[in-house]
């Protein structure tokens, strides 16, 4: 790190994401047909997740609605659990998010879907012979390795990837030697040197922050503001700036600045701007991760994000904020590794 102190485990998992990327693309691409197969009368696709898994469904929902053409839907797992409904899951392709394959809500919710009618894949980084993978029909493994810190980094990067072969086995037209190049992108900001430290000062002194970020950057955003409650117990709030202007837009001031991320291009990033100056206009700090310099100069202050696509942003604009979690943890006096009362698995009933 530079600075004679030894590099906590998250921030080593967040140097290895270029090559389990690349890992993780090169197994799963080959698959697509596979997709294409199973989900031959899908009119629709449920996601089931919980925590990071959750967040990255949210990227999976935008990417195939907006890309394949085909409705989406995030589950709600206590309707199979707890509440045992049955649901027509006919013509949906159900697929369940867990890093570890061994949550157990998940899995049950996964064979309840599929005694509902629905065709089921699982994306999972805990191998072929996890509970989820075993209880779906087509699993995506993902080959993030052994992730020893507790807040999720390389496996939820891993997830966004193995969601954008989905999308495109689902038939999305788009450019797979993109997701192919997406590694080299993000290792090409990693080998730089961001300038943490001005943001990490400022964000060091308020209890809270709103993260904000439309369409696919709105996963990204969700996953920052969870990273900060957990690893720096900040008040963190995700939410979409559309949501953020109906009436949340009050919480932001000179205690509470706003995290607003965008990819460079698309619909949404005109939008991020004129948000990002809406709250410096009133006083507040706006701190910009992405959106290439339009968003840089509406912003306090920024960072940069790998040069990627709109609809494989999310995997690279996630990048500076984990890094940005690590270093304001670290500054906290807070272990990144291991944050209070979480575990890598966690079980819900």
């Amino acid at each position: 790190m530079g600075n004679g102190v030894s590099p906590s485990l998250m921030r080593q998992e967040i140097e290895q994401q270029p090559a389990v990327l690349t890992a993780t693309i090169e197994a799963l691409l080959p698959r697509r047909a596979e997709v294409a197969a199973l989900a031959a009368q899908t009119r629709q696709v449920l996601f089931i997740a919980r925590g990071t898994s959750d967040n990255a469904a949210v990227y999976g929902s935008y990417l195939i609605q907006a890309h394949a053409g085909l409705l989406t839907t995030l589950a709600l797992p206590s309707i199979a659990t707890t509440y045992k409904a049955r649901v027509d899951l006919s013509g949906v392709l159900a697929v369940a998010l867990s890093q570890s394959g061994r949550t157990e809500e998940i899995v049950d919710s996964l064979a309840w879907a599929q005694d509902c009618g629905a065709r089921t894949l699982a994306v999972t980084n805990g191998g072929e012979d996890s509970p989820l993978a075993r209880a779906a029909e087509v699993a995506f493994v993902t080959r993030a390795g052994p992730e020893r810190a507790v807040p999720a980094t390389k496996t939820f990067t891993t997830q966004l990837a193995a969601l954008a072969v989905l999308a495109l086995g689902l038939g999305a037209p788009l450019d797979a030697g993109e997701l192919a190049a997406a590694p080299a992108a993000i290792a090409d900001l990693l080998a730089g040197e961001l300038d943490l430290a001005p943001i990490v000062a400022e964000l060091a002194k308020v209890p809270g922050a709103v993260v904000s970020g439309r369409g696919m950057a709105y996963a990204a955003a969700l996953e920052l503001a969870l990273k900060l409650k957990e690893a720096c117990y900040l008040h963190a709030m995700g939410l979409s700036y559309a949501d953020l202007l109906h009436g949340p837009i009050a919480v932001v001031d000179a205690d509470t600045p706003a995290i607003v991320m965008a990819a460079e291009t698309g619909p949404t990033l005109a939008g991020t701007v004129d948000l990002a100056r809406r709250v410096t206009s009133a006083g507040a700090k706006a701190y910009g991760i992405g959106g290439g310099a339009t968003l840089a100069q509406a912003c306090s202050r920024s960072l940069p994000a790998p040069a990627l696509p709109e609809w494989l942003a999310p995997i690279g604009l996630i990048v500076p904020g984990q890094l940005l979690t690590e270093a304001l943890a670290r500054n906290l006096g807070l272990d990144p590794d291991n944050p209070r009362g979480l575990s890598k698995v966690t079980q819900t009933d």
